[in-house]
């Protein structure tokens, strides 16, 4: 009789414990399509910015000339919806712009934070090309979770091809930038394709397994539960911790990147860009960090915009 009751209470133990494990999976990695509905009206041609700052007049950074196109992921079941913003400028580079994760957020390629981006490059010179990885916007939705950036990578360097055999640029002439955790895909496609020119990362972390276990702990969940987490994935078909930014380091070869990052952060913690800063500094690679303050995730573009249209565009007219 104790064998059975330690049985049944063993059983009952564990399928707690997969319950709240896939519970806390569905938490952090499911994503919604079409930006959760926001931003519906948002495009190159004309965009606000007034869900994450009121006031600010976005009309400078409007492109009024764009096409909408469709290219395929590394993976070949994937097709990604995207913007291609041309510039005048003959023989001009190119930024490809990889938003963030639309986990618990609205993100795509619609978001206000890339349009910005996107506006301060084209307007300096620059061909834009602004995308939805899977799972986001108009791009392929496979299970409607996220992968951590261990999948999205793919899509960025599908892009990243596009721009290579389709619009004819040179790898010299294309750059990438990604910001919260279209910055990690940004980085694991940049270590994982040599040909990379050079990155722009905003509010990056360097290793997602830390970044789960510091949100469990900051949200009051027990992180016994992490390991259940990630496994379900795994066996889901999303192993989020295959690829990480931390170990790209080793592949930049001295590549420019330049990582920036606010000290007043709510969702990522500076620490994580000055530990990807150290490690890329310590690998011998070339690398430029310019720590802000007095913002939050992803919103000195908006908080200070000159400042920020300046470095970025310095940074890429040195790099391409």
């Amino acid at each position: 009789m104790k064998r059975l009751i330690l049985a049944v209470t063993l059983v009952v133990m564990a399928a707690g414990y997969i319950g709240i494990s896939a519970v806390l999976y569905t938490r952090l990695s499911t994503v919604e399509a079409h930006c959760g509905g926001a931003y519906a009206d948002n495009s190159p041609a004309q965009f606000s910015a007034e869900a994450l700052k009121p006031g600010l007049d976005t009309s400078p950074y409007w492109m009024p000339s764009y096409e909408t196109v469709s290219i395929p992921s590394r993976d070949p079941e994937i097709t990604l919806n995207a913007w291609f913003v041309p510039t005048s400028e003959p023989d001009a580079p190119a930024v490809l712009i990889t938003h963030g994760l639309g986990a618990g957020a609205s993100d795509c390629k619609r978001n206000p934070r890339a349009l910005m981006m996107a506006g301060m490059l084209q307007r300096n010179g620059y061909n834009v090309l602004l995308i939805d990885v899977r799972e986001h916007g108009e791009s392929t939705v496979e299970n409607g979770r996220w992968g951590g950036g261990s999948e999205e990578y793919r899509d960025v360097l599908g892009a990243w091809d596009w721009l290579i055999t389709v619009k004819g640029f040179t790898v010299e002439q294309v750059g990438v930038l990604g910001y919260s955790g279209g910055s990690a895909a940004t980085m694991i496609a940049f270590g994982e394709e040599p040909r990379i020119a050079a990155v722009w990362l905003d509010s990056v972390y360097a290793d997602l397994n830390v970044t789960i276990t510091d949100y469990l702990v900051h949200n009051g969940i027990p992180t016994l539960f992490q390991a259940g987490g990630l496994l379900i994935g795994r066996l889901t078909g999303d192993d989020m911790l295959a690829y990480s930014p931390i170990n790209e380091v080793a592949h930049v070869n001295g590549r420019p990147v330049f990582i920036t990052h606010s000290i007043d952060d709510q969702a990522l913690s500076v620490e994580y860009a000055r530990t990807l800063t150290a490690a890329i500094q310590t690998a011998g690679g070339e690398v430029e960090y310019w720590e802000t303050q007095g913002s939050r995730h992803v919103q000195y573009v908006f908080d200070q915009p000159d400042e920020y249209e300046q470095r970025l565009i310095s940074f890429f007219d040195s790099s391409l």
